[in-house]
């Protein structure tokens, strides 16, 4: 029997880096996506109101002011990161979103400063969302760098995994006070301990993220970060655009999915711990659909590896939500849906980041990835659950969660077709391939 090669000193320091990588996505998506669970008690705390779907909606409509942002955080942070180099980029993205959430752990409510809570609640979600913006460019374009070959989906579908694993945590919490602690306690202080812990993400990304080793020689940088914007405008707005709509079906379903608790809690009527499982068992599930996605794309390619499921979504997900909202429904259907649909999306997404990230040469790697990613989860993401909430509320139709998703995976199926299609030919007749 042939014995095991021992690590290089070299691979182990890369294996290292990838995990740093990986984690500090993890903190930092975290950090933004935990609002979702509690969005309900902060609407109560930060808004003057006597109507609950008007409290919600405010809420909502500051969650979403976090995604404005994004885009301006992935032009700057993400040709940054082209510029001066990945880890600069993560590092600065790490910085600000520890302040964004330490604003939000810590801003009086309503009750106690007035108009100034929610202006300061609008100020931290801003700080959140440039940060984040940033974010997903320089990490997944590092883990790609990072990545041999034939590994190339399974270590960029990191980037999904880390954030489903922020997921898991979030809801985790949210499921663990909403068990132990009284409605009062969950609404008046409860909901602010996932921000307080959200705030280690400071020194922990810090210390993380000062040992990684850089993926982009000096060589490669461009002059200033107005230099990789020209740059990439005039050389790469087409993927850009097909980017930006592959995007579209991912994201608005991702947050459907972070919606579930919201949903079960006001549409559904379910207590606040029952909804929090929802959310916990969909981000589950995800953890173990993704991988299998990426294995699957490492081997037969992602384009199959990714029209395969999500064509298998788009065909059961409103059989799903009429199961959950028939009258006499139960827990376990819901849970089941959820966890159903949720893994048939992460099947999707596991081969989803290397494709991304391939449509982009690595002179525009991180700024192309960034700002695409930004741009559609700002416009659809960021909007989904505002959508929703509305469209519920005006057309009285529990279905409309299905309906929306429907419509989303449609044009990112035909947008994956073009930009797959592209890259195909543009290999063909030898153009750049990334490293």
């Amino acid at each position: 029997m042939p014995k095991r090669r021992a690590f290089t000193i070299v691979e182990l320091l890369l294996v290292l880096a990838i995990i740093a990588v990986i984690i500090g996505n993890w903190l930092e998506f975290y950090d933004f996506i935990v609002y979702t669970f509690f969005a309900v008690m902060i609407g109560k705390a930060f808004f003057p109101a006597d109507n609950d779907f008007l409290l919600l909606l405010s809420s909502i409509a500051v969650f979403w002011a976090g995604f404005f942002t994004r885009p301006i955080g992935a032009a700057v942070i993400g040709a940054y990161a082209d510029r001066a180099g990945r880890k600069a980029a993560m590092t600065l993205t790490i910085l600000l979103m520890a302040l964004g959430t330490g604003m939000v752990a810590f801003t009086p409510g309503y009750a106690e400063i007035g108009i100034w809570a929610p202006l300061l609640l609008i100020a931290a979600r801003l700080i959140q969302g440039f940060s984040c913006g940033g974010e997903v460019g320089p990490a997944t374009t590092y883990l790609l760098e990072a990545a041999a070959p034939s590994q190339r989906a399974a270590l960029t579908a990191w980037q999904g995994i880390s954030q489903q694993f922020a997921g898991v945590m979030g809801s985790a919490f949210g499921l663990v006070l909403a068990a132990t602690l009284s409605e009062e306690d969950l609404y008046d202080w409860g909901w602010r301990v996932p921000f307080m812990i959200g705030i280690l993400i400071g020194p922990v990304g810090l210390y993380i993220r000062s040992v990684l080793p850089e993926t982009m020689e000096k060589h490669e940088a461009h002059e200033s970060g107005v230099a990789v914007l020209k740059h990439l405008f005039a050389n790469h707005s087409t993927p850009i655009v097909l980017a930006i709509l592959c995007i579209v079906g991912p994201t608005i379903s991702t947050y459907v999915s972070g919606y579930m608790t919201t949903y079960a809690i006001n549409t559904l009527k379910t207590p606040p711990d029952v909804a929090m499982l929802v959310s916990l068992v969909g981000y589950i599930v995800s953890i173990a659909g993704i991988p299998l996605g990426a294995w699957a794309a490492d081997r037969i390619g992602p384009k199959i590896s990714i029209l395969a499921p999500r064509i298998f979504f788009i065909l059961v997900v409103y059989q799903g939500f009429v199961a959950v909202t028939a009258k006499g429904s139960t827990l376990e259907t819901l849970l089941l849906v959820n966890m159903g649909l949720n893994f048939l999306l992460a099947l999707a997404n596991g081969g989803l980041y290397v494709v991304l990230t391939q449509a982009f040469p690595k002179s525009v790697r991180s700024s192309g990835l960034s700002i695409a990613y930004a741009i559609s989860v700002t416009v659809f993401g960021g909007s989904t659950q505002l959508v929703v909430t509305w469209l519920l509320e005006t057309l009285g139709d529990p279905l409309v969660p299905a309906w929306y998703q429907i419509g989303a995976n449609i044009i990112s199926i035909v947008a994956l077709l073009l930009i797959t299609s592209a890259r195909e030919k543009a290999t063909a007749v030898g153009a750049e391939t990334p490293a």
